[in-house]
């Protein structure tokens, strides 16, 4: 049988019950197995009641000095009983200096106090029961995180100014950095928001006109990351050599804000759009040079498209690879049967090859085909060399990239590529 004897009401404090007859002290806190928080029981006496009851601080300093005990029973060990037991009479009924010397020479939670409004500075001076006078019941938990957060920084030698706090309280990203950001203008306090505007007019200006496309090797919703690597570094470079007074954290937030809207823009916009060129769907003339391609893949899929489809073939062609793309693969080939030409990307590696009908077969004999190399910048690249074979076949190839007719020249040229892109 057990009776509540005293509780706060307010979160996680711990509460006072009586079990048989026997008063304990009961808490939740560390995680079992199955990450659910457990729950700790351990006696104390009247004397420990009436204090707990009547004031807060201590009850909270008690609750700081168990919980370290309950992180070292982990997700299955009893609480070490004895030495809980031992907190109580020098945390709840002990003179303060004698209490500060308890928590300078044992392990505590911070954290709670600090949700709970403790003085941060006089915590962190060991003047514990100092800091505890201004302790509320009601928790604040973004205190803690704020804490934290400041702290992580400082670790890392990133010391916020106004400006640096106040654009990733905009961003929504100063207590959690791998947030999502978002544009957050009511976070800011009034008088520094021109300032902020100014810092995201600088980054939007930087990447004005840049775009992140799709990559359907990574699925359907799939974003390109070299051009979100190329739009962060055109932001970042922007944004140092217009304010450098901001730390890392802050330029850092921003390029993110620039990037995440553009990619999040491109999963929204579907492939078709994504891959129209000029608004050009027919080539020069007002009439397809392409009216009907096959698409395969290094596993047996085809797909065929055809000048009626409502669909761009690029576009058609992206979906194929977005459905089929997989580690196991990585080899999609775009082919004109009736001019006998063809594209092969080679996706692994970076490189693509255009395939020719040199001589066509006759009298029974296999024709022979011309086959050249390139490398490929990506994503990119690879959808600028895909609209130009749609638009005017192989021989468009010429302007875009260097074309190799023997492969150990372009394994030549993928090792220089490797090695400066090392440097």
């Amino acid at each position: 049988m057990r009776d509540v004897v005293f509780t706060r009401n307010s979160g996680w404090i711990p509460t006072v019950v009586r079990e048989d007859g026997e008063l304990k002290l009961t808490l939740g806190a560390g995680a079992d197995a199955n990450h659910e928080p457990r729950t700790f029981t351990f006696p104390i006496g009247e004397a420990h009641l009436v204090v707990i009851r009547e004031d807060l601080a201590r009850h909270l300093l008690l609750w700081s000095a168990v919980i370290p005990l309950c992180d070292a029973a982990g997700t299955r060990g009893p609480l070490d009983e004895d030495a809980a037991v031992a907190l109580l009479d020098p945390v709840l009924l002990g003179a303060p200096q004698d209490v500060d010397a308890l928590f300078s020479r044992s392990k505590w939670a911070m954290g709670p106090l600090i949700s709970h409004g403790a003085d941060i500075p006089l915590l962190e001076h060991g003047q514990v029961c100092a800091a505890m006078r201004t302790a509320t019941e009601t928790s604040d938990p973004k205190r803690t995180q704020k804490y934290d957060a400041d702290r992580r920084r400082a670790e890392r030698g990133q010391v916020l100014d106004v400006l640096d706090t106040a654009l990733l309280m905009y961003t929504g990203q100063y207590l959690h950095g791998a947030t999502i950001p978002r544009r957050l203008p009511d976070a800011v306090n009034p008088s520094l928001l021109p300032e902020v505007m100014r810092v995201i007019a600088t980054a939007e200006q930087a990447c004005a006109g840049m775009r992140i496309g799709h990559d359907p090797r990574r699925g359907k919703r799939g974003t390109d990351k070299r051009d979100w690597k190329r739009m962060e570094a055109t932001v970042d470079a922007a944004v140092r050599r217009t304010h450098p007074e901001l730390v890392e954290d802050a330029v850092r937030t921003v390029s993110f804000l620039m990037c995440s809207e553009a990619a999040a823009r491109t999963r929204n916009t579907p492939i078709d759009d994504d891959e129209e060129t000029a608004g050009d769907r027919t080539g020069s003339g007002g009439r397809a040079r392409k009216t009907s391609l096959s698409f395969t893949d290094d596993k047996d899929g085809e797909k065929k498209w055809l000048r009626s489809h409502h669909r761009t073939a690029t576009a058609e062609f992206w979906e194929f690879v977005a459905d089929r793309y997989g580690s196991g693969n990585q080899v999609f080939t775009i082919e004109d049967e009736e001019l006998g030409e063809g594209l092969q990307f080679h996706f692994y590696a970076d490189s693509i090859a255009r395939i020719t009908t040199a001589r066509k077969g006759a009298n029974g004999a296999d024709p022979e085909y011309r086959i050249e190399y390139s490398l490929v910048d990506g994503m990119s690249g690879y959808r600028k060399l895909l609209s130009a074979f749609v638009r005017g076949g192989c021989a468009a190839l010429d302007a875009h990239g260097t074309w190799m007719s023997d492969a150990a020249d372009l394994e030549r040229a993928r090792r220089r590529r490797d090695a400066a892109a090392a440097e």
